[in-house]
C-alpha cells in the first residue's frame, strides 16, 4: 500500500484511541481492584478480564493493519536518535499490548480454582465464554500453581513497563508537536494535517 507523507490511515486512527480508551479503562480496573473485596472485586475482574481480550484482539488487528498500511512518512528535520527511539517505543507498545493480556490469560487458564471467564456478561450483554489456554488447563495442580505465580508476577511487573511506555509515547508526541512540524494532526481524527515546514 502507498504510504501517506502526513497522517495515518482513518483504521490506523480508530484503532488506536480504541486500544488507548480500553488501556487506561484497564489500568483504572486494576487499581480500583486492589482495594476492592468480595462480589466487587469479582465483577471488576471480570469487566477487566473483557477489556483485557479485547485490547488483545484489536491490538493483533492494529498490527495487521500497520503491517498493511505503513505509517506516515517522518518529519523533515527529526534526528536518528529521535527517529529510532521512536520505532522502538512504538513496537514495545505493540509487544506490550499483546504479551499483557496474554499473560492475564495464562494465569486465569492455569487458576486451580477453574473459575470460568465470560467475556462482556457484567455489561448487559449476552455474554461470551472465553476458553482457558489449552497448554496449561490440564496438568497436575502443583504445576498450575507454580505457571499461575509466574504469570500473575510478569503481569504484575509488566504495568511499569506499560506506564514507562505510556509517558515516553506522550513525551514524544508533545516534544514534536511543539517543534516546526507539528504531529498530533496525523493521529487526532478531527484535526486536518498541514503539508510539513
Amino acid at each position: 500500500m502507498a504510504r501517506s507523507l502526513h497522517r495515518y490511515s482513518a483504521g490506523a486512527i480508530v484503532l488506536h484511541w480504541l486500544i488507548a480508551v480500553l488501556i487506561f479503562l484497564n489500568i483504572w480496573q486494576g487499581l480500583k481492584m486492589d482495594s476492592s473485596e468480595g462480589l466487587v472485586k469479582f465483577t471488576i475482574f471480570q469487566n477487566h478480564k473483557t477489556v483485557g481480550i479485547s485490547i488483545l484482539i484489536l491490538s493483533l488487528a492494529r498490527l495487521g493493519w500497520r503491517l498493511a498500511y505503513p505509517p506516515p512518512t517522518d518529519p523533515p528535520g527529526r534526528a536518528r536518535w529521535e527517529t529510532l527511539l521512536a520505532h522502538i517505543v512504538h513496537w514495545a507498545f505493540y509487544a506490550f499490548m499483546i504479551a499483557m493480556p496474554i499473560t492475564g490469560w495464562l494465569a486465569v487458564s492455569a487458576s486451580p480454582r477453574n473459575l470460568p471467564t465470560v467475556l462482556f456478561h457484567n455489561l448487559g450483554l449476552p455474554g461470551v465464554p472465553w476458553p482457558n489456554l489449552p497448554v496449561v488447563s490440564h496438568l497436575p495442580i502443583e504445576q498450575k500453581r507454580a505457571i499461575e505465580k509466574w504469570a500473575w508476577d510478569v503481569h504484575d511487573r509488566m504495568v511499569w513497563g506499560g506506564y514507562a511506555l505510556i509517558a515516553l509515547h506522550v513525551a514524544g508526541a508533545l516534544k514534536h508537536q511543539f517543534g516546526p512540524n507539528p504531529v498530533l494532526q496525523r493521529m487526532l481524527p478531527f484535526l486536518r494535517p498541514r503539508p510539513a515546514a
